[in-house]
């Protein structure tokens, strides 16, 4: 009874970039997805205005902020002004793609460190605390002065790869150093597979080169996996090194399927085997189309942890439920 009555003293609101995921969310939790406006003036001003009381419930804003990025911010940032205004209880934002990410230090002279600018405009609008799925550098994490839950993706794509079943040896490969740990991981959940890194070096903003294969990927089954595929060019590099290497199949797997500009045409194109993406970043009709790209969902595990942090039980309990590697093995 506790339970069911601290259920529903949650709100969850989905804006424009994520409704579908929090459609899902709300079926999972069992509950209706809470009613909200998000209209444009003719200049590009937002407006966001619950349609429902939010006085002392909990509420958890949905929106990755994908394409349009900077508009997808505005809008959480609105969002969470109208919530507090609102005298809402607390505001959690569910951001399962962490937009800006990717500028998270001083690589050269005069740079922004905008990963750290997004943390403090959503601590500033009135969060009281973050979800998000694999941001692109763990330590991101600390430059939030409120309890932020970097959910993994790791333990779900293991679970699908252990369903393909592979008869030959599987190498985990992390196309750079930074992902060396993500690899590690994802190795861990898929039994006898060991790891390689590609060793690179970004030249400028979605441009890198390939440079050495640290690690043997001969005659094996390869799964790079990453966080993030925009415009697809450095990963594809790594897909023919693989090859070049003595790879049987590449597979590819990330958390975030931005697939900017003409993307998926390379995917197409490629010899990738698969692509694998969750859907922290809604797919379109092309994307959803071609067949090299599959999408699983992190909707359930979204919900679980809504519902741990709602109920105030262990949120990492949850990637219990994707370690199956035992049962079929």
């Amino acid at each position: 009874m506790r339970e069911v009555v601290k259920m529903k003293d949650i709100v969850v609101f989905a804006l424009t970039s994520s409704i579908a995921l929090a459609d899902e969310i709300c079926v999972h939790l069992g509950i209706k997805r809470g009613e909200i406006s998000v209209k444009h003036f003719a200049d590009g001003e937002i407006i966001v205005e619950p349609l429902e009381s939010v006085r002392g419930k909990h509420v958890f804003l949905v929106q990755s902020t994908c394409n349009p990025v900077s508009e997808t911010l505005m809008e959480v940032l609105i969002a969470l002004d109208a919530c507090k205004r609102a005298s809402a209880d607390k505001v959690t934002v569910v951001m399962p793609y962490y937009g800006y990410a990717r500028q998270d230090r001083k690589a050269r002279a005069r740079q922004p460190i905008t990963a750290k600018l997004v943390a403090d405009l959503l601590q500033s609008a009135g969060a009281d605390r973050v979800v998000t799925l694999d941001l692109h550098a763990p330590q991101i994490q600390g430059f939030f002065n409120i309890p932020t839950d970097d959910l993994t993706a790791v333990s779900m794509l293991g679970q699908y790869f252990r369903t393909k079943k592979f008869k030959d040896e599987v190498v985990v490969v992390s196309p750079d150093h930074g992902g060396a740990t993500r690899a590690r991981n994802l190795a861990d959940t898929l039994p006898g597979s060991t790891i390689a890194i590609i060793d690179k070096r970004r030249t400028k903003p979605n441009v890198a080169e390939a440079m050495n294969l640290i690690g043997d990927v001969n005659g094996k089954i390869a799964i790079i996996i990453d966080d993030i595929v925009d415009t697809g060019g450095s990963l594809l590099g790594g897909v023919e090194m693989l090859y070049r290497n003595g790879a049987k199949e590449v597979y590819c797997a990330c958390s975030h399927g931005i697939l900017s500009g003409n993307a998926v045409e390379r995917v197409h194109n490629s010899a990738i085997k698969e692509l694998v993406v969750t859907n922290s970043i809604p797919l379109n009709d092309e994307k959803r189309a071609e067949p090299k790209i599959r999408q699983i969902s992190i909707g359930y595990m979204l919900a679980k942890t809504i519902q741990a942090i709602q109920l105030h039980t262990p949120v990492s309990e949850m990637y219990n439920m994707f370690n199956d590697k035992n049962k079929d093995n």
